[in-house]
């Protein structure tokens, strides 16, 4: 299974190496599978006996078919008199993180307001840059974990969907760009390339990703209704000030892929505070500057909390979104959808 992470923040950069690399447990080497309310600590070694198939196939230990980070920067609103506030830069590589000291070098090198990160594991499409996550539009960024099931059979008609520049902006073989393409045509409604440079309310992001939803689940029910098996959706996206991300999966029973948020884990990943990712007990603050020092509001959102102090993190709720506005207040919202469009046992893997 895929693995990502997202940093936002009103008020409070972050270091990509502090987030993305430093942790025991970062996007760069999350093979301890650290979930808690889904699977005990210390516990990870269980999944190779454990009975739920499905459990063992979203842990895999290794994640090698590509990484990317979409991170926002006003340097293009500096030279540009076109552009306004921030945008995303893009990396994306076919190394694995621990490997690629280009990688490492960005991250030690560069501070960010918001940043996306994903590590991929394909499901069957092309081991290349162009299929890892981010996917940038405009101002907008996008990223999944999970499978579109029956993607191929529904491929078609998702393109018929999308908007003219959106179809054109898919440059990959991935059921995730093609989600993202759609959400973007849903989000502007159906406007053009230049509509992406625009911001929306949180009320209409939400509303394009549930949208989105909706017309996967209605597609597949259309194409593959005999054969139809449920989807992992793990969406995110951003527009570097405000954040909805969903963890979704259409079944009764079985849970999503794991996703957890803290407003609180920032002051043991940014160096600037005390405190360390890997411990368990939180560094008293005084002791270390003879004065308080907090650090600013942000959020994150993860497929695994980074650091090990359970209090931190909230586990999102099956088929709910996290939206966070431009202030950073977080607020945990059901997803609307029919229940009826439940399909049956799994048989594709996570993206």
């Amino acid at each position: 299974m895929c693995r990502w992470f997202a940093y936002v923040s009103p008020i409070e950069p972050c270091l990509l190496s502090d987030v993305l690399i430093t942790p025991a447990n970062s996007i760069s080497a999350q093979v301890e599978h650290y979930l808690p309310g889904l699977l005990p600590h210390h516990k990870e070694k269980e999944l190779d006996h454990s009975s739920n198939a499905l459990l063992r196939m979203r842990n895999s230990l290794l994640n090698m078919d590509g990484l990317g980070i979409a991170w926002y920067t006003n340097s293009a609103a500096s030279y540009m008199k076109d552009v306004e506030s921030s945008r995303p830069a893009l990396y994306k590589s076919q190394s694995p993180p621990i490997n690629d000291f280009n990688f490492r070098s960005l991250c030690e090198n560069t501070e960010t307001y918001c940043v996306f990160a994903h590590i991929r594991a394909s499901s069957g499409s092309t081991v290349t840059q162009v299929n890892s996550h981010p996917f940038v539009f405009g101002r907008h960024v996008f990223m999944h974990n999970g499978v579109i099931s029956n993607f191929s059979s529904i491929r078609r008609e998702m393109t018929d969907l999308m908007s003219f520049d959106a179809y054109c902006n898919v440059f990959g073989t991935t059921d995730s760009e093609h989600s993202a393409a759609l959400y973007m045509t849903n989000l502007t409604n159906n406007g053009s390339k230049g509509t992406w440079q625009q911001t929306y309310s949180l009320s209409a992001m939400l509303a394009a990703m549930q949208k989105t939803v909706i017309q996967i689940i209605e597609l597949q029910k259309l194409k593959c209704d005999n054969v139809r098996t449920p989807n992992s959706l793990n969406f995110c996206t951003t527009d570097g000030h405000k954040m909805v991300a969903i963890r979704f999966r259409n079944h009764t029973s079985q849970q999503p892929p794991s996703l957890y948020w803290s407003e609180f884990a920032g002051r043991t990943l940014n160096t600037k505070y005390p405190g360390h990712p890997d411990s368990k007990e939180l560094v008293n603050e005084q002791a270390i500057w003879g004065e308080e020092k907090r650090i600013g509001k942000h959020t994150i959102i993860a497929s695994e909390p980074t650091t090990y102090d359970e209090k931190e993190w909230n586990l999102i709720g099956k088929n709910c979104a996290l939206i966070v506005d431009e202030e950073g207040t977080e607020i945990e919202v059901p997803l609307q959808y029919d229940a009826a469009l439940d399909a049956g046992d799994p048989d594709a893997d996570d993206d």
